[in-house]
This record gives C-alpha cells, structure tokens and sequence, in this order.
C-alpha cells in the first residue's frame, strides 16, 4: 500500500470523486431531462430510485434503503435474491429488517458493544452525487464511526464497482468493509469451496486469507456470472449459503472483505487509517 491519489490502496482522499458528461436519469424523481449541473448531488430522502441499463446488465438502487441495489438483471433475468416479502430498515437486526438484494457492510458485520448488526452502512441513507444511465456515484457517511464510503458503479460489459472508504473522524481508523450481494440460490449449484446447506439451514464457510480472487455462480436457466476481486486489497472471503433457513431465504452471498472476522479487529486487520486517509479497491461482475 502507498499513499497515492491513484489507482487502489492506502490515499489521502483527493480525487475520490467522478463526474460524468451529460449526466440523465430514468424517472421523474432523478429529474429526467435536466443539465448535469442540475443533477450534481441529490438528497437521498428526494429519490425513490436509481435505474441503470447498459448492454446485458440492467440495476436498480434505493439510494434512502441504505444504497441497497435492490436488484441486478443479467439479460432480463433477476440474479439477486428479493428476500420473503420483509422489507423494515428502522430494525434492530439485518435479518429482522430484510436480508434481501446488495448491501454495503460498514464498518462490521457482526455486532459489536458500540456497533450495530451488520453495521451502519445499510441503515443511513445515501447521496447521490453523479449519475448517468450507465453508471453512478454514491455516497454514505457514519454516525457511530466517523467513516465515509463512496461507491462508483458503472455497468459495461462487466458490472464494475469501485470504492473509496475515507477516515472522516479526528483519530486513526481500521477500515473494514465486507461486500454482502445475496445472489438467488438453487439446490444443485456449484459452490466451489463449501458443500451446499442442507434443505432449512444455512452455511458459511471462511476462506483461506487472499486464497481466491474470483468465484462463478450458474444458475439452472444457464445464466452465470463471475465474481472477481484483488486478494491484495480484500483478501479475506467468505461465502454464505442459506437454503430456506432463516424464516425461507434462499440466497448465496460472496464476502471478500478488507479484514477478518466479520469486525474490525486487529487480529486480522483492514487498513488502518489516519485521519483524513483513504483506501480503495474493486469489485467486478462478468457474465459467464
């Protein structure tokens, strides 16, 4: 890791914006037709939703929900799981408020004394600071911690997500973050590192540190993606199975993280930042 205002790793923050040209949205409340300066940055409490197309890809977000992408199409077919009709943000739990679509895990996953289930990211609202119809720029800051995370998602051939986690508080910070895409599970897929869940229950199985750096899912239609990251940015993995456990979800979920054990721990750290630092890495989605 250098401190670079470029590429992936260890910055000091500058440059973790994008502007896109002529930005246009899908739906009124985006405000279709009006110029890019217009549509710059938008309070996420204003949008009902995100909608993106490009190529084979098509996405949606609920920027309000925490930015969840509440759902991904790879040629018209969902690949997200859309959850047991249980959608309550305000919740306690993950599980209680709607474990369903894509989710950001910041800072945490599993609860800690000061820090809520599965963290703050999918509990605050998100700004939208740039957007175009294949591609957009989100953003979200911590209240228990003082993180701030920007995300860039541009669909082309691949789906491509960047990241920058930035320490916005007065102290160094290790900053952890665990991508959480519960893609559609189906009896019979190939999990690669684990053995499927029995029928009612659910799995996760923690990979070895910077092990993978890519995963495929098919799916019975004959659809399949190929999930993909840099082991030296987020080199810790896991992978969640759930068949029909948890009140009847059915979804798989592949966990690269920048530290381990589901929290920012020094025993398997993410990057430690000092005030005002950043840090960033990717996530790649590519048809198979």
């Amino acid at each position: 890791m250098t401190k670079t205002c470029g590429g992936s790793g260890v910055g000091d923050g500058c440059g973790d914006g994008v502007t896109f040209g002529d930005a246009t949205t899908e739906g009124d409340a985006l405000g279709l037709g009006r110029s890019s300066a217009a549509l710059r940055v938008h309070a996420a409490s204003s949008v009902s939703a995100v909608k993106l197309t490009a190529k084979r890809w098509a996405m949606e977000i609920r920027p309000e929900r925490g930015g969840r992408i509440t759902s991904l199409r790879l040629d018209g077919e969902e690949l997200l799981d859309q959850g047991i009709g249980v959608d309550q943000p305000t919740a306690n739990g993950f599980v209680e408020g709607g474990a369903w679509g894509w989710d950001e895990m910041v800072p945490n996953v599993e609860a800690t004394d000061t820090l809520p289930d599965h963290g703050e990211a999918w509990r605050v609202p998100w700004q939208v600071l740039h957007v175009h119809p294949e591609s957009v720029v989100m953003r979200a800051a911590g209240r228990v911690v003082r993180w701030e995370l920007t995300r860039t998602i541009e669909l082309r051939e691949a789906v491509r997500v960047s990241y920058v986690y930035r320490n916005a508080g007065d102290a160094p910070q290790l900053a952890y973050w665990c991508a959480h895409p519960l893609f559609r599970y189906e009896d019979g897929m190939d999990l690669v590192a684990m053995s499927p869940p029995a029928e009612g229950s659910s799995r996760k199985v923690v990979l070895a540190t910077g092990s993978l750096d890519r995963f495929p899912l098919r799916w019975r239609s004959g659809a399949g993606v190929e999930v993909s990251w840099d082991p030296t940015l987020t080199p810790y993995v896991a992978v969640w199975a759930c068949n029909g456990d948890l009140g009847g979800y059915r979804q798989i979920a592949i966990e690269p993280a920048t530290g381990g054990n589901d929290r920012p721990d020094p025993a398997a750290p993410p990057p430690r930042l000092q005030p005002g630092e950043s840090f960033r890495w990717w996530l790649q989605i590519r048809p198979l």
